[in-house]
C-alpha cells in the first residue's frame, strides 16, 4: 500500500522534507499546504505536486492523506497536530514538538487516545557519526560513562539579515528560544545516547539584547538565547550543556563523553550533518583519534539518498521517515516518537522551572 503524505510548509518542508519523503519506498507526497491559496497553488506547480491546500485543517481531515508532515512555528502548529491526530493521521512533527508543556501534554493525550504513529523531526540520531557513537557506547567503549560536555552554539542573529526566514524567533509566545530549538535537538540525542535524566539545574537567559541589521534597524527580542544546564542522568553520569543561537564565532555541535575506560566525542562546525559530523575516541593508555564510520551507516537499502546527498538534512530525515513507515506497517519502531517527545518537553519544562526558581528540579516532579 502506498502511503500518501501532505506537507505543511513550502519553505523547509519543500527544501528538505520533500526530497527525503521522495527517497522512501512506498511513499508518495501528494499535497502541499501554505497559508494562502496563491502561494499554495504556486508551490504545488513548482514542486510537481497534484494538490494544494491553504487550510491545514482541511489537509488534516482529507481522507486521501495518510501522513501529515507539519513544519510551521510551534504556536501555530499545535492545533494542526491535534486535528491530524483527531482524524487518525500519522504525524511527522517539527521540533520543538509543542509551544510549551501544556501543549506537549495535550498532544500526548490525543496521540495515546488513537492509533497513529507520531514522529518528531529530531533526526540527529540517524546521522552516521551519531549511529557509530551509539554503537560504541552500547559496547562499553568508554566503560561506565561518568561525565561529559554538550555544546550547541551557533550565530543566528549576531549579524542578522532581513531576508532570513526565522527572524520571527525574536517574538515571544511562539514557543521558541535557543534552548527550546537548539536545545531540543541536543536533548533528544543525549537521551538516545545516555538514557533518562533524573534531575537538572539551569540558567536560561538573554545575552544579545538587540539585533542590529545592516540598514540600521534593530529588533529587541523577547526570547532567551543562552542556556547553561547541568544534567544528572539516572545512570549517575553528570553532564554540562551549553546552548546558544547568539554566540559570536560559534563553536557548533559537540557531545563529549568520558568513562572509566575511555572517551568519545562527536562534533560538527554548526548544525550536525551527515558529511561534516566527525567522531573521535580513545581509551586509557592511548590517545584521541578519528574513528572511521562504517559504510553500513552511510546508506540504507531502498533509500535513494546517501550520506553525501544534497540537501544534507534529507538523508537522516529519510531514515527517520523510513522507520516511521515501518512502524505504520507493523515492522518496527519509529524514533524519536511522541513518547520520547513528551520526555524532551518534560526536560524543557524542568529547565524553565529551574531557571525561574534558581534550584535543582527532579524530572519526576514535573507533571
Amino acid at each position: 500500500m502506498t502511503l500518501r503524505v501532505g506537507i505543511v510548509s513550502a519553505a523547509w518542508g519543500a527544501f528538505a522534507h520533500l526530497p527525503a519523503w521522495r527517497a522512501v519506498p512506498g511513499v508518495e507526497v501528494t499535497a502541499i499546504c501554505t497559508s494562502r491559496e496563491e502561494t499554495a497553488r504556486a508551490a504545488a506547480d513548482r514542486l510537481s505536486l497534484p494538490r494544494a491546500f491553504w487550510n491545514a485543517q482541511d489537509m488534516c481531515a482529507d481522507p486521501d492523506i495518510n501522513i501529515v508532515d507539519l513544519g510551521t512555528r510551534p504556536s501555530v502548529r499545535l492545533p494542526m497536530v491535534l486535528a491530524a491526530l483527531a482524524h487518525g493521521k500519522h504525524v511527522y512533527n517539527a521540533s520543538p514538538h509543542a509551544p510549551d508543556w501544556a501543549g506537549a501534554k495535550a498532544i500526548d493525550t490525543a496521540w495515546r487516545a488513537g492509533g497513529s504513529i507520531g514522529v518528531v523531526d529530531a533526526f540527529s540520531q540517524w546521522l552516521p557519526a551519531h549511529r557509530q557513537m551509539k554503537a560504541m557506547l552500547d559496547n562499553a567503549y568508554v566503560g561506565k560513562p561518568l561525565g561529559g560536555t554538550c555544546h550547541f552554539n551557533i550565530s543566528l542573529f549576531n549579524s542578522p539579515i532581513k531576508q532570513f526566514p526565522y527572524n520571527w524567533f525574536a517574538q515571544g509566545g511562539q514557543g521558541v528560544s535557543a534552548v527550546r530549538n537548539n536545545g531540543s535537538h541536543a536533548l533528544y540525542m543525549l537521551r538516545h545516547l545516555l538514557g533518562p535524566v533524573a534531575e537538572l539545574v539551569a540558567d536560561d537567559s538573554q545575552i544579545l539584547r538587540e539585533w542590529h541589521f545592516p540598514d540600521g534597524e534593530t529588533i529587541t527580542p523577547d526570547t532567551t538565547d543562552f542556556a547553561n544546564v547541568i544534567l544528572g542522568f539516572e545512570s549517575g553520569l553528570t553532564m554540562q550543556m551549553q546552548i546558544s543561537w547568539s554566540m559570536a564565532l560559534h563553536d557548533g555541535w559537540l557531545i563529549d563523553v568520558f568513562g572509566d575506560k575511555g572517551r568519545i566525542a562527536v562534533s560538527s562546525p554548526t548544525f550536525p550533518t551527515a558529511r561534516d559530523c566527525t567522531l573521535r575516541a580513545g581509551q586509557l593508555g592511548g590517545a584521541m583519534a578519528e574513528i572511521a564510520i562504517p559504510d553500513a551507516f552511510k546508506a540504507a537499502p531502498g533509500i535513494t539518498l546517501d550520506w553525501q546527498s544534497e540537501p544534507q538534512p534529507s538523508f537522516p530525515m529519510a531514515l527517520s521517515m523510513q522507520a516511521m513507515v515501518d512502524a505504520i506497517e507493523g515492522r518496527g519502531h519509529a524514533a524519536p516518537d511522541f513518547a520520547e517527545a513528551l520526555e524532551v518537553e518534560r526536560l524543557q519544562e524542568a529547565i524553565r522551572l529551574s531557571s525561574a526558581r534558581r534550584c535543582w528540579i527532579r524530572l519526576a516532579d514535573v507533571a
